[in-house]
């Protein structure tokens, strides 16, 4: 069975053949065009933005590791006692190896 178009239709089907045809050619371009700006941003931020991002954590990480030092601390503690407590320390301890 085959189906005979009149001339009015055959153009209206070959109009509305050639739209859906231009539809896909430019949805085609446009994922072409995002996919090389996406390619851009990517190469932008891996060749410009990593850099300067790098430098700031290097920087922050420095200054995080200078807030974990103790500037106060005493590393002997003895001399400490000694200084601070001197007499105190040496009358409060000198009983304590009595009980052994």
């Amino acid at each position: 069975m085959t189906t005979t178009f009149t001339p009015e239709q055959k153009a209206a089907r070959l109009e509305m053949i050639k739209a859906a045809a231009k539809k896909i050619n430019d949805r085609k371009n446009f994922k072409a065009r995002q996919a090389a700006n996406a390619a851009k941003v990517r190469r932008y931020t891996d060749v410009v933005e990593t850099p300067k991002r790098k430098a700031k954590s290097d920087e922050f990480d420095r200054m995080i590791s200078k807030l974990d030092e103790n500037h106060n601390a005493w590393t002997d503690a003895s001399s400490y006692a000694k200084e601070y407590y001197g007499e105190t320390l040496h009358y409060t301890t000198k009983f304590d190896n009595d009980w052994n």
